[in-house]
């Protein structure tokens, strides 16, 4: 299955993604690139590919350089301050109340939603899957995690926060981790996400 998006990789990052053992992995893998649909793919296995992520960040004007030499800022929407708890559901595979202040909706419906925003959505962009390892490397409660985003600063942020996991996963023996998919959507002049308020989309530039 993974094979066809073969050419979306380069020939060495695709050879990488071969090496890891587990069909879970690659299931997960070839239904979101067949929905995503990016351009190309970028693999992130080793730490000299931070500064690859770092510089993309930069290119595509998620962050911006500073004064001090190595130091970058990035600015999020105005509107984007907090978490949105209207629009942020916690799925369940059957009907229970879990807080009046706790939004829910079934599995099968909220997968279906936003399975059907995520169409396309990476159309013309390029993927990064990133391989993080949550704890620590010698602890057995440690889980691999498996990252999709279009964004190199968030790529970024999470190589700051988490332990690279290309090599957990070379060793993995069963399909316990976690899978992730994230993408920024549509972007204003700021590349900041684009605000949807009474049906309009509004600029978050502040002046």
């Amino acid at each position: 299955m993974i094979q066809k998006f073969e050419k979306r990789f380069k020939e060495d990052l695709f050879e990488k993604l071969l090496k890891i053992k587990n069909e879970e992995l690659f299931s997960f893998l070839s239904f979101y690139l067949e929905l995503l649909n990016p351009k190309e793919v970028y693999l992130v296995s080793e730490e000299k590919d931070f500064d690859y992520i770092r510089k993309k960040a930069i290119e595509t004007g998620e962050e911006i350089l500073t004064a001090i030499p190595g130091h970058t800022i990035h600015f999020d929407s105005y509107y984007d301050q907090a978490r949105d708890k209207k629009n942020t559901k916690i799925l369940l595979s059957k009907e229970e109340n879990l807080s009046e202040e706790i939004v829910t909706a079934s599995q099968k419906e909220g997968l279906e939603e936003i399975h059907t925003l995520l169409k396309d959505i990476m159309r013309n962009r390029k993927l990064y899957i990133i391989f993080y390892l949550l704890g620590p490397k010698s602890s057995p409660y440690a889980i691999p995690a498996v990252q999709l985003t279009d964004s190199s600063y968030v790529c970024h942020c999470e190589n700051l926060l988490y332990r690279l996991g290309y090599e957990s996963f070379l060793n993995l023996k069963d399909n316990r981790f976690f899978k992730f998919i994230h993408s920024q959507g549509e972007l204003d002049e700021r590349k900041t996400c684009k605000i949807l308020i009474n049906e309009e989309y509004i600029s978050t530039e502040i002046i």
